[in-house]
C-alpha cells in the first residue's frame, strides 16, 4: 500500500515537471497534478487493456508504437475528465506520453 502511495506521489511530481517543460500542457497546480495521477492510474486500469485488446493486430504490425497513440488518447481524455489540467492537442498529448514516461521513470530510480 506504502509502495503505491509513493508511487502515486512520484507519478504527481512528474505530471507536474512534465507541464512545466511542455508549453502545450497546463497543470493548475500539485493538487491537480495529485488528481491526474489519480485519473490516470484509473484509466490505465480500467479502460487502457480494452482499448490494447481491441487494437492488438494494429499494435503489432507497428511492432508497438501504437501504444504511444493509445497513451496520448489517454492523456486527452484525463485532460476531459480533470479542470486544473489541459492539454493543447493530440501532438502535446503524445509529447506530453512521452516525455512523462522518461521523467516518471528517473524519479522513481531516484526514490529506490
Amino acid at each position: 500500500m506504502v509502495g503505491i502511495i509513493i508511487r502515486l506521489l512520484v507519478n504527481a511530481l512528474a505530471i507536474f515537471f512534465t507541464a512545466q517543460i511542455l508549453p502545450g500542457v497546463t497543470v493548475d497546480g500539485l493538487q491537480s497534478a495529485l488528481i491526474v495521477a489519480v485519473v490516470l492510474g484509473i484509466i490505465n486500469t480500467f479502460v487502457k487493456p480494452i482499448l490494447i485488446f481491441f487494437t492488438l493486430p494494429l499494435t503489432i504490425v507497428t511492432l508497438g508504437l501504437f501504444t504511444f497513440v493509445i497513451n496520448a488518447l489517454l492523456i486527452l481524455l484525463a485532460s476531459s475528465l480533470v479542470p486544473g489540467f489541459s492539454v493543447d492537442g493530440f501532438l502535446w498529448a503524445l509529447i506530453f506520453s512521452f516525455v512523462l514516461s522518461i521523467v516518471s521513470s528517473i524519479l522513481i530510480w531516484i526514490v529506490k
